[in-house]
């Protein structure tokens, strides 16, 4: 029997583990569950008669040798910073490895050895990096095998919560790591290419430039900024590309409303507040607030802030409790951003029977034959509960078909690498078809790069 060794049991190895459990008689596989928490890895093995869990702590050396040496393939579904150790114990090992992360530079330092040894070190392939990797170059492969100059691409995600549960203001709820959603496009400007100019957003204006796109069948969202669009100009193939632009996905309105918080500075995570465990939430919101002797913290709110009390704005903060006396911070020397995440949490923490949503939409601008022409490619995936979700879905269906087809020989060239070459794609998204997991490409008259509204 074969052994795949998949390490961190938390909400995105679901689908993946199913999978592998789903495969292993025809594929003669054991699949081996490993998380620092033993009744989570026991949970995703279903007592399946081609499972075992057992309790792994990444930082346990000699538990984590044991069971990367045990296996044939190691598939790390922990956070990026842990993959390294595990990564340095497959290269001494001799074993491929499979993770849904971004390439660190301690992993790319790796590639060498990697090479070397033969072993394949497939990352990002989950959805956002992953599918989005595979689906673009897929079509900028095919336009260039007709003879295609790519022009434009723009490229757009979103973990959103699926029409049927969308039940609040913001039209949102966590599908993923709260922490990431309070703290996205801090660390830099966003930094794109339209028409052939660099141009940069600052933090303080990124959520007030967003492009409005509408996939049918669910309306029109808006996008904004990813911090560097042009991190894949080299490995697209894209360095003549006059507009290469990368962005987050939310539904209309969400951007103004969340800029607010980043104005008055709640997203900083660089330092903590005093007493906050002794705070409510409206002792929070008017320690960022001026001192009044007699205007109340909403006026004070609403007059630093220029909002109207009619204003669709005023409701979405009324409706997370900002201002209530009752409710407690509880959190000790915390950040703003670690508080502001506490009250949304609050709010937009999925239900027991929520449902979230994974939304995807890539333009392609390209010249043939003299002419320019676009093609835009949607795909919408949803979730079916709470463990199988389509976050978890998109996220584990990708590792775990690459993760076969690697044990397979079907994924043979060595090294660090990202699925961007068809060797990888091609079988990968023929794959994910068969669980509904889809692109849609219309032909649309070429409109070039579509201005960022201020």
């Amino acid at each position: 029997m074969r052994k795949i060794l998949v390490i961190g049991a938390g909400k995105s190895a679901s689908y993946l583990i199913k999978y592998l459990l789903e495969k292993s008689e025809s594929e003669n596989l054991i699949v081996i569950v490993g998380d620092v928490n033993f009744s989570h890895a026991k949970k995703l093995t279903h007592n399946h008669d081609n499972a075992q869990a057992i309790q792994l702590d990444i930082h346990d050396k000699s538990s984590r040798q044991n069971a990367i040496k045990n296996c044939d393939i190691v598939v790390s579904m922990l956070p990026a910073r842990f993959h390294i150790e595990a990564a340095k114990d497959c290269i001494s090992f001799g074993k491929h490895m499979v993770t849904a992360s971004y390439v660190s530079e301690g992993m790319q330092k790796l590639n060498k050895a990697a090479a070397q040894k033969g072993l394949v070190f497939m990352n990002e392939i989950g959805v956002d990096p992953g599918i989005d990797h595979m689906s673009a170059m897929q079509v900028i492969d095919r336009i260039r095998d007709k003879g295609g100059k790519i022009i434009l691409f723009e490229s757009f995600t979103g973990g959103l919560v699926a029409p049927e549960s969308d039940n609040n203001l913001w039209h949102y709820k966590f599908t993923w790591n709260p922490r990431n959603v309070v703290v996205a496009g801090q660390g830099g400007a966003a930094k794109f290419l339209q028409e052939g100019t660099y141009k940069y957003i600052p933090y303080n204006r990124l959520f007030r430039r967003t492009e409005f796109l509408d996939v049918e069948g669910y309306g029109r969202f808006e996008a904004y900024a990813n911090r560097d669009s042009l991190k894949y100009q080299s490995a697209y193939g894209l360095n003549n590309a006059k507009t290469l632009y990368r962005g987050t996905m939310r539904r209309v309105g969400f951007s103004r409303a969340w800029n607010i918080f980043v104005q008055l500075g709640m997203t900083d995570d660089e330092y903590s507040i005093d007493d906050s465990e002794n705070m409510s939430y409206r002792d929070f919101v008017n320690a960022f607030l001026p001192y009044s002797p007699t205007d109340s913290v909403e006026l004070k709110f609403r007059h630093a802030l220029k909002i109207d009390q009619d204003d669709i704005v005023w409701d979405k903060l009324l409706e997370l409790d900002l201002f209530s006396n009752k409710k407690m911070v509880g959190l000790k020397k915390a950040t703003p951003a670690q508080i502001l995440q506490k009250i949304l949490m609050d709010s937009w923490t999925l239900a027991e029977d929520d449902k979230d949503m994974i939304v995807m939409y890539h333009k392609f601008g390209y010249e043939l034959n003299g002419e320019k022409h676009q093609i835009d490619s949607t795909m919408v995936t949803l979730g079916e509960d709470q463990t199988y979700t389509a976050m978890a879905k998109t996220v584990g269906l990708p590792v775990a078909i690459a993760t076969l087809a690697i044990l397979n020989e079907k994924i043979t060239t060595p090294g660090v690498q990202i699925p961007i070459t068809k060797e990888v794609y091609d079988p990968i998204l023929k794959e994910l078809e068969a669980y509904d997991i889809t692109f849609k490409e219309t032909e649309v008259p070429y409109l070039g790069y579509n201005q960022l509204n201020l």
